[in-house]
């Protein structure tokens, strides 16, 4: 039986990051070790690739049967499958006829064939930049995000840091006050 953490990736994400504050403000002056680290990059890790699963799921609902078959001939048409029995159809095609006209038929097949070939592997290749590009931009725009995050982190860790050396300047005036 599954638990409630690993049925819902929300859930998880939200207790995790709760139960790290929760430790963090138990013991404040504790330094993050090593699983603390660990556990904010899962978090992150988790969080933008939930970002980039609905992204593709987006994209691949837009995508037609065409877009869908030129992907298909160009994972086809860059395998060593395709390479090897290729070869084997042009061996076997002059191994069986090898006449002046069987030839220009197999060059205009090939060329024919080289030209819609080419066409589908550059449509492909263009989707899949569109691809590259949105998820570019979607990391740097978590990277900014994380960035901008930490800056107000530090701060306010520095508005802290103020407060306390007040605090402790205050307690040291008051614990050992000088006499005129």
């Amino acid at each position: 039986m599954k638990s409630k953490r690993s049925m819902n990736s929300n859930y998880e994400h939200t207790t995790d990051s709760e139960s790290l504050l929760k430790e963090l403000e138990k013991h404040p002056n504790r330094k993050p070790d090593k699983d603390d680290i660990k556990r904010v990059a899962s978090m992150v890790n988790e969080y933008k690739g939930s970002i980039k699963s609905h992204l593709h799921e987006q994209q691949e609902q837009k995508v037609g049967q065409g877009e869908r078959f030129a992907d298909w001939v160009a994972k086809l048409g860059g395998s060593w499958l395709f390479v090897i029995n290729f070869g084997l159809i042009v061996i076997v095609w002059l191994a069986y006829d090898s006449s002046r006209s069987s030839l220009f038929i197999l060059s205009f097949c090939l060329s024919v064939f080289t030209v819609f070939q080419a066409a589908m592997i550059q449509m492909s290749q263009n989707r899949q930049t569109i691809k590259d590009k949105q998820e570019q931009m979607l990391d740097i725009a978590i990277n900014y995000k994380a960035e901008k995050e930490n800056l107000e982190m530090q701060e306010k860790l520095h508005k802290i840091d103020k407060q306390l050396q007040a605090i402790e300047n205050h307690l040291t005036s008051t614990r050992n006050p000088k006499f005129f």
